[in-house]
């Protein structure tokens, strides 16, 4: 089973930023890969945030991360970041990063976490009034 790494979580003040990072422990050719990241509140529950495909390029953006956070891979070291600028409050959660692989380019729902069929243990980010 491909392991997922994040890193790069912390404490911030509002207005910060912070760049997350997840590392995969394979890489995989031939195949539609996506990446991307999750987050989940406590009592809330878990909610997209970004993800990127490596085969175009394309990416997609939660509305509460559009224009403050970018996703960008690096397909040679397997890893995608997540750089989260203008942090607010309301972005403090565990985030998650996530990984679709799949044998077929079919249409799925980015923003649903069974899309996805590995995760990493989550990393806390939190962002301070």
């Amino acid at each position: 089973q491909v392991q997922l790494v994040e890193s790069g979580g912390g404490l911030m003040q509002a207005g910060g930023s912070l760049r997350l990072s997840c590392a995969a422990s394979e890489r995989t050719y031939g195949r539609y890969v996506h990446m991307g990241w999750f987050r989940q509140a406590p009592g809330k529950e878990r909610e997209f945030v970004a993800a990127i495909g490596w085969n175009d390029g394309s990416t997609y953006y939660a509305d509460s991360a559009k224009g403050r956070f970018t996703i960008s891979g690096d397909n040679a070291k397997n890893t995608v970041n997540l750089q989260m600028n203008n942090l607010k409050p309301e972005d403090t959660a565990v985030y998650y990063c996530v990984m679709r692989n799949s044998l077929f380019n079919i249409h799925w729902d980015h923003r649903t976490p069974n899309a996805y069929s590995a995760w990493g243990q989550g990393i806390q980010v939190t962002v301070s009034s």
